[in-house]
């Protein structure tokens, strides 16, 4: 089999592409598959360019996608489905890749909506992508304001973060890489109480006001927040486990504490 023969346009493409994926290009992130390029359209992500298998690009469903993507990057590449196996961040390639441009993630740029009371989810080393993608997702759709992510935890754009949150990346206010004492102090300054989740809390998770301006400060997946860390906390939750189960996974952890503020605000609202 002759070897493919692709132009320098499309060869340079396919290398930024590999750069983005690998973390190499930090102002840019890799999105792949129609769902999720699908979703950055929704969210008007500003796209920077899109490789698409020349087998996709024939379906009905992709061309509607595709024609969407053409009026936002002028940078779009139809390629065989070996290319993009190259390119593809799975074992088995979805058809599409799209690079867009970073969202601004920094503390000037945070604005966790207009809300009375926000509701923060804080990611504090939290190192699986797996985990900080289910979290944004669940973090979403229980109606947080916003998430925080400190700089020893997992990019949540990453490509295996955003397959976990499924577009959630896209729509929620977030800021990274900030520093746990930062975001204490910036909890602080904005008159929100900041709650940890920890095994030897003394109160019920269900038991903790959850209606006001509150960040659920979740900590890393093996050894949980140190002792100083929830010392600067202003409230330490525990979940009750039965049987000789010691912890929960982070994110089942985090969807029970944010369902419970849930349950709270619907409440206050319906009342």
């Amino acid at each position: 089999m002759k070897p493919e023969i692709i132009t320098s346009r499309e060869n340079s493409l396919l290398r930024r592409a590999r750069a983005v994926r690998d973390g190499k290009i930090e102002e840019s992130i890799f999105i792949e598959g129609l769902r999720l390029c699908e979703e950055a359209v929704r969210s008007a992500l500003p796209i920077e360019a899109v490789i698409v298998s020349e087998e996709l690009a024939l379906k009905e469903k992709a061309r509607a996608l595709l024609s969407e993507l053409e009026q936002f990057s002028d940078r779009v590449a139809t390629v065989s489905e070996a290319l993009l196996g190259s390119v593809s961040y799975t074992k088995t390639p979805q058809g599409i890749v799209a690079l867009a441009a970073r969202p601004q993630m920094d503390a000037a740029g945070f604005k966790p909506g207009q809300a009375v009371s926000p509701l923060l989810v804080v990611m504090h080393g939290i190192n699986n992508p797996v985990n900080v993608g289910a979290i944004l997702r669940t973090a979403e759709a229980a109606g947080a304001t916003g998430v925080i992510t400190t700089g020893n935890s997992s990019d949540p754009f990453s490509p295996k973060a955003l397959r976990g949150a499924m577009g959630s990346a896209f729509r929620l206010p977030i800021w990274t890489k900030a520093s746990y004492v930062e975001v204490i102090d910036w909890c602080r300054e904005s008159g929100i109480k900041t709650v940890c989740a920890d095994i030897a809390g003394t109160t019920l998770y269900s038991d903790v006001d959850w209606t006001g301006s509150k960040a659920l400060i979740m900590g890393p997946e093996s050894a949980g927040l140190s002792e100083q860390e929830i010392a600067s906390a202003n409230a330490v939750v525990r979940i009750p486990m039965h049987g000789q189960v010691e912890s929960l996974n982070v994110g089942v952890a985090a969807a029970i504490l944010l369902y419970e503020a849930a349950r709270q605000r619907a409440t206050k609202i319906s009342t």
